[in-house]
């Protein structure tokens, strides 16, 4: 018998193309857009310290224009936030952005092994922010619990992250075109 996350898992994956085949839903592009937004803010990152370490407000004014954009892009994604889950999605984008990074700069140096670190820990963030967004994972329900366990009926010894990227890696498939 399937546990309840393999259900919930199950059941997604066949929502999930229920709608693709109605041309209701296309999380490829969502996918698409979630990687634009992550640059976004890596565009506001860097418009700050380029203004900072050049002492020109110039590349201040251009934030706003950038956050703008990066406010409606994430519109499509997050939708009916509630809480601070608009902010922990833009974190959760960011932080798997930079991590990203370094896992890539660590692999120009020949530290594979870093930098699988650091892109699992990346793909781990990228998981929850697509958990968060596709109410998989409900932060209301969280109590103390074995520390793989993703609630208490969850019986499989697996990290939530494990969970997750199951289910990202199942649910959205970036060559679907």
């Amino acid at each position: 018998m399937a546990s309840v996350d393999e259900k919930k898992l199950n059941d997604l994956i066949t929502k999930y193309d229920s709608l693709k085949k109605q041309e209701k839903m296309d999380l490829s592009s969502d996918q698409d857009l979630s990687i634009a937004v992550m640059n976004l803010i890596s565009i506001e990152e860097h418009l700050f310290f380029t203004g900072s370490k050049l002492e020109k407000e110039s590349y201040y004014d251009l934030i706003g224009d950038v956050r703008s954009m990066r406010t409606d892009l994430m519109k499509k994604l997050v939708k009916e936030p509630e809480g601070e889950v608009w902010c922990i999605s833009k974190h959760l984008l960011a932080a798997s952005y930079r991590l990203m990074e370094v896992g890539t700069k660590q692999q120009s140096l020949g530290k594979r092994e870093e930098a699988s670190n650091f892109f699992r820990k990346s793909f781990n963030l990228y998981s929850l922010f697509w958990g968060l967004n596709m109410k998989l994972v409900n932060p209301g329900e969280v109590k103390k619990i074995d520390d793989d366990a993703l609630d208490v009926r969850d019986t499989e010894k697996k990290t939530m992250f494990g969970k997750l990227g199951g289910v990202v890696k199942k649910a959205i498939d970036c060559c679907i075109e």
